[in-house]
């Protein structure tokens, strides 16, 4: 029991978040599962526009969460998230309406904007909302909470593909952008964060001159791409390069779902400032790196020791994001002058949708094109990123 109730978060405004971040996700989930299918097979696109359309929203997330870190320090993070998530909701709602690419353009490039966007501002509303000490902790609270709200949004997007009609992809679409509505409007829970003014010789634009906050984010975008081969490169790699049964995956995703939920606030206690988060980083580089290499041992073997090798690579991984996550909340965090949350978590979300947006095409080409020479590859750039870690306290 005792367990159980140390995975609920604490009342008051980390629950408030993670009501509203659990609501986000299940409709972030639904949109995840369903988008592309339905664009493809209701509207009537082609893969590569629907391709392209993607990748050019993704682009707008780069910039918006830049933007919105800089609006949550001029106009507060709390209307700020609020306005972002109300828009993704609204734009996600009339996705149904979509009949070309053009209106497909604006909708993804609203709803990807908004999304990144969001997330940038509900960093610097966690700073705002929390106290120092508390902040890495919230934040695993809300990455439990946002991915239990991602399985739960999966399998409702799981009824859509079985059924595969447009009344029902447009009817989950709509559910989803209501759960975005909601979502924006829990926030409004929260009370409003005391403005913090900037001390005498401190710039809007602080964080691009900050030299040390550059390289974690470089570092950032290199340990991130952990999440791209999970979700991208290893199913094709399964299917593609081993042995093993394609059920194999899903058993993989259901591990790391568990265990995301269950450990990520354990794994969140001891890591409270720099020289705990550079020390996880480190780890997470090492694990990362190890996980690769069991995917790779996976190549050309019997069914039952490629499912072995695959098992243990996932093992390894979850525990490797585990630290990973922790360690880059702590830096994003500590590392920011208390005036400028914003605009040093927008930076920081966007070394996450770049490492997001090249790790696919690098891993597939790598990996899936080179083999165990890839996998090889991917782990020694995150064993040295991780390596690097310790840098970030010695640079000014």
């Amino acid at each position: 029991m005792t367990f159980l109730q140390g995975l609920l978060p604490p009342a008051g405004p980390v629950r408030a978040l993670a009501v509203s971040g659990f609501a986000g996700t299940v409709g972030h989930g639904v949109i995840l599962t369903v988008g592309v299918l339905f664009f493809t097979r209701s509207v009537g696109l082609s893969a590569d526009r629907v391709g392209l359309g993607m990748t050019a929203a993704a682009a707008c997330g780069v910039v918006a969460g830049v933007l919105a870190g800089r609006a949550s320090d001029a106009v507060g993070p709390r209307p700020t998230a609020v306005a972002l998530t109300l828009v993704q909701g609204l734009a996600v709602a009339c996705c149904p309406l979509v009949g070309d690419f053009t209106g497909f353009l604006v909708a993804t490039g609203l709803v990807m904007g908004c999304h990144s966007a969001s997330e940038a501002a509900r960093g610097a509303l966690i700073a705002a909302a929390v106290g120092a000490a508390e902040r890495v902790r919230a934040r695993a609270y809300l990455h439990a909470v946002t991915n239990a709200g991602l399985a739960v949004g999966t399998a409702l997007g799981g009824v859509a593909l079985h059924r595969d009609t447009r009344p029902v992809y447009a009817a989950l679409l709509l559910v989803s952008g209501a759960l975005l509505v909601f979502s924006g409007l829990a926030c409004l829970r929260l009370p409003p964060a005391p403005r913090i003014g900037r001390p005498p010789g401190a710039r809007p634009w602080d964080v691009l001159r900050d030299r040390r906050f550059a390289l974690f984010t470089a570092l950032n975008t290199v340990l991130v791409t952990n999440d791209s081969l999970i979700t991208v490169v290893l199913p094709l790699w399964i299917a593609r390069r081993t042995q093993a049964p394609l059920t194999t995956y899903s058993a993989i995703l259901l591990l790391n779902t568990v265990v995301v939920v269950c450990f990520q606030v354990r794994a969140g206690r001891r890591v409270v400032d720099v020289p705990s988060g550079i020390r996880a980083l480190r780890r997470s580089g090492a694990l990362l790196a190890l996980c690769c290499a069991c995917f790779a041992l996976a190549a050309g073997r019997t069914p039952w020791v490629a499912v072995a090798a695959l098992m243990a690579g996932a093992v390894t991984h979850v525990i490797g994001e585990l630290l990973y996550s922790v360690g880059s909340w702590a830096l994003a965090f500590e590392l920011a002058p208390e005036h400028a949350h914003g605009q040093y978590q927008g930076v920081f979300t966007m070394s996450i949708q770049l490492g997001g947006m090249v790790a696919p095409a690098a891993g597939t080409a790598l990996i899936i094109g080179g083999g165990t020479s890839g996998w090889l590859a991917f782990a020694a750039v995150l064993l040295a990123a991780g390596l690097a870690a310790p840098a970030v306290a010695r640079f000014r």
